[in-house]
């Protein structure tokens, strides 16, 4: 073992975080390769947080032995003779030392070749006085390990290195590391290389950062505005404190639990700052009532926050319900979104402790009695319209007591209109990033050899240069992914200067990419959330899969069912295998004459290696790299399966036998070429969805167009990666919903030890859901997961409205002996400022997500549109169904009371 083992610590599901191109006009493809080797991989992966450092679009230097049959065949020498006498002319092994009484001494010989002008005088054979000599029967040259392989950044060759971070490493930081070490690995560069960034992820990284900078500004200074303009006073400053602690203590749970800032720890974070201020509004709006009644300020603080401590706990405490019910869901529900989550509860436990200790301190410190305070001229404004406003709501809140059937139907329509939305809307996985990239991938038609396939992928490559709001192009062509695929990275100009989304973008490529016979590009915008799907490469964002057991059956209906997507209008881009294989040449032995000759299939085996496939016969050892031989025909002998004919064994005795003697060959398709899913034999279908189209509806769309062909039962197939997450999570999705419910209704019923009170509060639901799901309809957006962690966040936040009102309503039945209507008629009178109050915070403080223009917003605007949607539609019905639902479950309750014979007040009955 020449180096100790090593072992890598990458997530393959993960894209690069960063590609350098290292190009030259002077030094060649391999020599570039040798630099990226020996001296930019290693050095790039001691930087904290790189995992891998992969090099492309070339290979090693190599010596390359091109030999001429025509010429072995002319001086009786076989492949086999050859590939021995560079063996044994090459070799590297201890040779001892000397010694004597003071010193000794290192054996060393010239043993050791190195380039191609020390292998083309070798000696093959010696005979009759004769050298043969490898020069004389080959071409001897220094090239490259691989010839089918080649790099290139726009319109220069190129050798890219792709890097890739360690699981749970910090972008910004490992990206900033790296790019702090390129002066120093510059310098010590030949000066005619170029060491370039072809691509890199962090920028959209740090928008997102500037962006959530700016949105918690903003949204701080909403809710100082939504506070002044109800209060009047500088005790508007209160509340925000609650932001800046809140998320101190929020940011040192994240680190203990290894949490990074990311795209949905972000939003978390932009959603806290109008959450937490709802503890501390409601505190501070009850001790300012009681200090505008003529309380001392010290005694307001310690009354209103004992009157509205445990209306804050219950508010709390069912809202983290909500969130932690989804680290309970299991999947990729619960691996998505276990950050935010986390994130969210914390923020909203912390601005709990807060509310109830540091929001009641400084009103007991900062706000004055009335008397000595007085009131400016904007704070009687303020009242005038408070009370305004209250009296309007009396008036028809009372109306609508005196017709609470209306409202109990329109409850119950908004019910219906909840299933009615959620069945129509359109629907997706995740909305599409725009990240600055696109991925694209060339495929060839099977077969096509690299010399074909590199002019088609020269003419894609300068198409997409041609965009204007194209940036950089970088990729390779061969290598493993084969001589007739192709890949390729574009880097887009910022956005602010393209006006396009990539999405856009890429259907403007898409019309005006060249038609290029035998060769297609597919193009998506690059996403930071892959899925993998299938067992091969694809090429574009969703995933198809037939398979059977029979492979048969499985070939016979494939392009059937590839031709029923391809005349689908709600699919574009399908990539399927189109061909039954690649080409290839069957050579058929007669064993029989071959025996006789004294043949076997070793020697047959050995001389096809020895004359096709790029031989490594040798190494070449050097103190920082190891390098090969390799032995082949001449290229322009293997242009033709008639070459085969030429290609002579040598047998024991020294007869040349050529292999047409032997063998002849026949012209087939490579079938043997299987994949596999799970235990059946499988392929893979890629699509991308057309102008317009969702993804739920494409899915329906293939069903239909599968259930028209009508596959025999042996033909399995189904979605894979992204469309197959899809398709689970829209099975699960009803039963997360209904376990968030279920996890609050028994929060709060342990909290009320009750079991009607907590359906009164979910009562608040259905118009939340009625408004989301009607405002992602209206503006044409999609329902997506973000959606529906949208509907998780309103699940807790709207039912505060209802548990303001219900606590104070039993406070007074109990501790003032009203009936329950006037009860809660006070309750929602009182509460109205507080509940108007903390909605509007929660919607200014959601509004940044919606208004975002960063890159990368496309993650956060549909959270922003549902919340938004569904706390104004919400704050219209509850304000009025919440009193109404709380009278009938009570006089239900009394009724079932009396039914199990416990006696009851009747003067605490609802009179309905």
């Amino acid at each position: 073992m020449r180096s100790m083992p090593t072992y890598k610590k990458v997530n393959p599901s993960q894209a690069p975080i960063m590609v350098l191109s290292m190009t030259s006009s002077v030094l060649e493809k391999g020599q570039l390769y040798d630099l990226a080797s020996t001296i930019l991989s290693q050095s790039l992966s001691q930087v904290s947080g790189v995992g891998e450092v992969q090099i492309g679009g070339s290979s090693l230097p190599a010596v390359r032995i091109e030999l001429e049959p025509q010429m072995l065949s002319q001086y009786g020498v076989s492949l086999d003779d050859v590939r021995t006498a560079i063996t044994a002319s090459n070799v590297r092994r201890p040779k001892g030392l000397v010694e004597d009484d003071l010193h000794n001494w290192q054996v060393q010989a010239n043993d050791q070749l190195e380039k191609a002008a020390d292998y083309a005088p070798l000696i093959i054979r010696y005979k009759d006085g004769a050298t043969l000599r490898l020069k004389d029967v080959a071409k001897v040259s220094d090239a490259v390990e691989d010839r089918y392989n080649s790099g290139f950044f726009n319109y220069d060759q190129a050798v890219l290195l792709v890097i890739n971070r360690q699981a749970g490493a910090n972008i910004i930081e490992t990206v900033a590391q790296i790019k702090a070490q390129l002066p120093a690995l510059r310098a010590v560069l030949p000066a005619s290389v170029k060491l370039q960034i072809a691509m890199d992820r962090s920028p959209v990284i740090k928008a997102t950062l500037h962006e959530a900078e700016m949105t918690l500004l903003i949204a701080v200074i909403l809710v100082i505005l939504v506070v002044f303009l109800f209060l009047g006073s500088l005790a508007s400053l209160i509340p925000t404190l609650a932001v800046p602690v809140s998320l101190v203590g929020t940011f040192a749970i994240m680190h203990l639990f290894g949490f990074s800032l990311n795209n949905l720890s972000l939003m978390a974070l932009i959603l806290a700052t109008g959450l937490v201020v709802d503890d501390a509004i409601v505190v501070l709006e009850n001790i300012s009532r009681h200090i505008h009644n003529g309380v001392e300020p010290m005694k307001a603080a310690f009354l209103g926050a004992k009157e509205v401590g445990f209306t804050l706990l219950s508010m709390n405490v069912s809202l983290v319900a909500v969130f932690i019910s989804i680290l309970f869901m299991g999947g990729l529900v619960e691996s998505l979104f276990r950050e935010f989550s986390i994130t969210l509860s914390v923020a909203i436990i912390v601005s709990l402790i807060v509310s109830l200790t540091l929001t009641p301190m400084l009103c007991a410190r900062w706000l004055k009695p009335r008397e000595a305070s007085g009131e400016n001229a904007f704070q009687r404004w303020s009242e005038r319209v408070n009370d305004r406003m209250v009296e309007g709501y009396d008036r028809s809140l009372g109306w609508v007591l005196r017709h609470p059937r209306l409202t109990l139907i329109s409850l119950l329509i908004t019910v219906v209109v909840n299933i009615a939305l959620y069945v129509v809307v359109p629907k997706t996985f995740l909305p599409q990033q725009d990240t600055g990239q696109l991925m694209g991938f060339v495929r060839g038609d099977d077969g096509l050899s690299f010399s074909v396939m590199q002019p088609k992928m020269e003419q894609f490559r300068r198409a997409v240069l041609a965009d204007p709001a194209v940036e950089s192009v970088a990729g390779f062509i061969g290598g493993s992914s084969g001589t007739n695929n192709a890949f390729m990275i574009v880097r887009l100009v910022p956005i602010a200067e393209r006006k396009l989304s990539a999405e856009k973008v890429v259907e403007r490529l898409r019309k005006t990419l060249p038609h290029v016979p035998g060769g297609r590009l597919f193009l998506a915008p690059d996403q930071d959330l892959q899925l993998g799907g299938g067992r091969e490469q694809t090429s574009s964002q969703y995933q198809y899969i037939v398979q059977s057991a029979d492979l048969t059956s499985l070939r016979q209906w494939y392009p059937k069912i590839v031709a029923a997507l391809k005349s689908d209008p709600e699919l574009t881009a399908i990539d399927a295998r189109e061909g039954r294989g690649a080409q290839q040449v069957t050579l058929v032995v007669n064993r029989d004459t071959a025996k006789r000759l004294g043949i076997d299939m070793s020697m047959v085996t050995s001389v096809l290696n020895n004359a096709y496939s790029q031989r490594q016969v040798s190494t070449i050892y050097d103190s920082l790299n190891q390098y090969k031989v390799v032995m082949e025909v001449n290229p322009k002998y293997a242009q033709d399966p008639v070459t085969l004919e030429q290609v002579q064994v040598i047998t024991a005795d020294g007869q040349r036998v050529p292999l047409s003697s032997i063998a002849h060959y026949e012209r087939s398709l490579a079938n043997d070429r299987v994949s596999h899913d799970g235990q059946f034999a499988a392929e893979n279908i890629s699509f991308d969805l057309a102008e317009g189209a969702t993804l739920d509806n494409a899915n329906v769309a293939i069903e239909r167009a599968i259930a028209a062909i009508g596959l025999p039962e042996d033909i399995i197939t189904k979605t894979a990666g992204t469309a197959s997450a899809f398709a689970a999570t829209q099975k699960s999705q009803p039963w997360m919903i209904l376990g968030a419910l279920l996890a609050v209704y028994l929060v709060l019923g342990i909290l009320y030890e009750s079991y009607i009170h907590p359906l009164t509060i979910l009562s608040t639901l259905p118009s939340a859901g009625v408004g989301a799901l009607l405002t992602i309809y209206v503006v044409g957006s999609e329902f997506s997961l973000i959606s529906l962690l949208g509907l998780f966040l309103l699940i807790g936040v709207v039912k505060k409205n209802a548990i303001m009102m219900i606590d104070l309503a039993l406070h007074l039945e109990r501790d003032q002996g009203m009936a329950p209507e006037e009860s809660i008629r006070n309750a929602c009178l009182q509460r109205l400022r507080p509940i108007l109050m903390t909605t509007m915070a929660a919607i200014l403080g959601a509004l940044p997500l919606l208004l975002s223009t960063a890159e990368g917003a496309e993650m956060r605007k549909p959270l922003g549109l549902t919340i938004i949607g569904g706390l104004i539609f919400s704050q219209i019905l509850t304000l009025y169904t919440t009193p109404v639902v709380y009278l009938y479950l009570d006089r239900l309750r009394h009724r079932f009371s009396r039914w199990r014979g416990v006696r009851t007040d009747a003067a605490l009955e609802t009179p309905l």
